[in-house]
């Protein structure tokens, strides 16, 4: 490959990257506040990585987490700053870029490519959740009085269960129309 190839190929990775949190930035902003506000963030995820592939998907999570915490109004409700990452949500914002991770490490197991792109955002979801919860109860307890693993997860993951479901659905149709587009 040819230095101009090469750089037009990096120059293109940058450029998708940085849609790509652009993207996550959007959806962050389509919310309906409670104790975790519902967004479509999930969404951005699934489709930077189903998109972009494990490798550039997880550097497009990882710049739209740093720009936010850095205090650009990325997350949810137009916030950002290293206090929302703290609190008792951020662990579900730093669970995206586990689960961008887990998702690229599933890229090279063996199967059907379009059943494991489901399997890796379904398990990328658990990861988000499990992460999330876990800094949900830690922080929230510091913060407001102890919380039961089980009350955090009644309030902070059964309610986004079924529209995250759906967000894999939607992410994984659209990745597969898009792909195509980006090399």
């Amino acid at each position: 490959m040819s230095t101009v190839a090469v750089q037009r190929s990096k120059t293109y990775d940058i450029v998708y990257i940085a849609v790509f949190a652009v993207i996550m930035a959007i959806c962050s902003w389509i919310s309906i506040p409670a104790a975790v506000p519902f967004t479509m963030q999930t969404f951005g995820v699934f489709i930077a990585v189903g998109v972009l592939g494990g490798k550039r998907g997880s550097l497009s999570v990882l710049v739209f987490i740093l720009l936010g915490a850095i205090g650009i109004p990325v997350f949810a409700n137009f916030s950002g700053g290293i206090g929302v990452l703290a609190g008792p949500t951020g662990g579900y914002i730093i669970g995206f870029l586990f689960s961008a991770l887990l998702m690229w490490a599933m890229e090279k197991l063996p199967g059907k490519k379009s059943v494991m792109q489901i399997v890796s955002m379904i398990a990328g979801l658990i990861v988000c959740y499990a992460f999330g919860t876990v800094w949900f109860v830690i922080v929230y307890g510091r913060m407001n009085g102890p919380i039961g693993f089980t009350a955090a997860l009644a309030s902070c993951v059964v309610p986004f269960i079924i529209p995250d479901i759906i967000k894999i659905a939607l992410a994984y149709v659209l990745s597969r129309k898009l792909r195509k587009y980006v090399f």
